[in-house]
């Protein structure tokens, strides 16, 4: 798995925070990126494009990425995802670990971090 060959999704409800990742995806050389601006969409988009990392915020309206990561690792167990928040971390990391999260990054992200859950997936992580 190449950077180029990697499918990532990025989920969060700003489309700031989704075009500064983006870009910075895009920077690496990731050519295959997807958004969603909430939860739902963010399954929704899981099942039909099967990224191989996901990003995913937890506080955002219709469905919350707590739901949505519990649904996404129903529905593939391998998924490889990343949570992201800036809201009450250290509750939401543990919340977001139990129920499937790969990683966790606090907001606002950090482009080290960002290449380390990438690098950690191609790797041969979950």
């Amino acid at each position: 798995m190449t950077l180029k060959n990697i499918k990532i999704l990025i989920c969060d409800d700003s489309i700031l925070a989704r075009k500064k990742l983006k870009d910075f995806l895009a920077l690496l050389g990731c050519t295959q990126v997807i958004e969603a601006s909430d939860g739902q969409a963010a399954i929704d988009k899981y099942k039909n494009e099967n990224p191989d990392i996901v990003f995913l915020d937890i506080v955002m309206p219709l469905k919350d990425g707590i739901s949505a990561v519990k649904e996404i690792i129903a529905y593939d167990p391998a998924a490889y995802i990343c949570m992201t928040s800036s809201v009450g971390t250290q509750e939401n990391l543990k919340e977001a670990l139990k129920s499937g999260a790969s990683d966790f990054i606090q907001k606002p992200l950090n482009n080290d971090m960002i290449i380390k859950v990438i690098e950690n997936k191609v790797k041969g992580g979950n």
